[in-house]
């Protein structure tokens, strides 16, 4: 875990590669939640007997279940401290170059790319790349938009 204690110690960081979170678990119950709470039913999601003759060979999690695990395992890289809150702002790039299958192991890299002060406070963007397990393309690649209001 990498704390930085306040704004400056974060702003020496950018441009370095912190690390990568510990291993995640996509559970069939953590997709069927996210497709309770979106709407979201399509049967590669949540029918695991049809997925499994589908294209995929097992459900998989939405892409949007994957960006929505960005703060859980970014937060397990790096938390900046001295800050009286941080709240996401957006992403300035996202894709999903690959599935995540039910039951898959997934973890985050984080690449600090930019800090500029704005938005009332300082916005942060950092590349946040989700990797599964033994795969070769990352799930998942975003550049997300924090502001860190001190």
């Amino acid at each position: 875990m990498n704390v930085f204690h306040d704004i400056e110690e974060l702003r020496a960081a950018i441009g370095t590669h912190l690390g990568y979170s510990d291993w995640h678990t996509v559970t069939q119950k953590q997709i069927d939640t996210f497709a309770e709470a979106t709407g979201d039913h399509q049967w590669i999601h949540t029918d695991p007997v049809k997925a499994a003759a589908g294209p995929f060979g097992a459900t998989i999690a939405h892409g949007f279940l994957t960006l929505s695990l960005v703060p859980l395992l970014a937060g397990r890289v790096y938390r900046v401290e001295g800050i009286s809150m941080g709240v996401n702002y957006g992403a300035d790039r996202l894709r999903f170059p690959a599935p995540v299958p039910v039951d898959s192991r997934i973890r985050a890299g984080v690449e600090l790319l930019s800090l500029e002060q704005g938005g009332g406070g300082y916005r942060l963007t950092a590349r946040v790349a989700i990797e599964r397990e033994g795969a070769a393309k990352p799930v998942c690649v975003v550049d997300a938009v924090s502001v860190l209001v001190p």
